[in-house]
């Protein structure tokens, strides 16, 4: 049996502040938007090639046995792209602000690409929520 991972919920204050950023800025497909009762709505987006999605989410309560998460305070969802540099360029091109990419050297983090595997870039939502960039060396479906 397959353990799928296919939605992560990202917390945040203004949803259609967060629907613009990952809709319009990361190019993110939306794939829902739905108020499921009144002062409840829901919003699933899912990354470009992904088969995991976020929801951004407001008047849910908790899931029994989870914590609510503030908004902001979600570091290090990553993502895998198989060009970081013509990754880092579309996001730019959109209005986000990313990081230079940058790897692991000998002496801590350095500017620039790496070798496989180690080329990373960074961004965040208007909340704070953190993403990282990583450059994979093919697509997924060839690993």
């Amino acid at each position: 049996m397959n353990w799928t991972l296919e939605v992560v919920p990202v917390p945040v204050t203004d949803l259609d502040r967060a629907k613009e950023f990952y809709g319009a800025k990361c190019g993110f497909t939306i794939d829902l938007d739905t108020e499921l009762a009144p002062g409840t709505r829901l919003v699933q987006a899912t990354p470009p090639g992904s088969r995991c999605s976020i929801t951004l989410m407001s008047g849910m309560p908790p899931m029994p046995g989870t914590k609510a998460t503030s908004p902001g305070t979600l570091h290090g969802l990553q993502l895998c792209v198989t060009d970081i540099e013509a990754a880092r360029a579309e996001l730019l091109g959109r209005g986000v602000d990313v990081s230079p990419v940058r790897h692991v050297g000998e002496t801590g983090w350095e500017d620039g690409k790496g070798g496989t595997w180690n080329s990373f870039m960074t961004f965040e939502d208007p909340d704070g929520n953190g993403w990282v960039v990583q450059e994979a060396p093919s697509e997924l479906s060839e690993r």
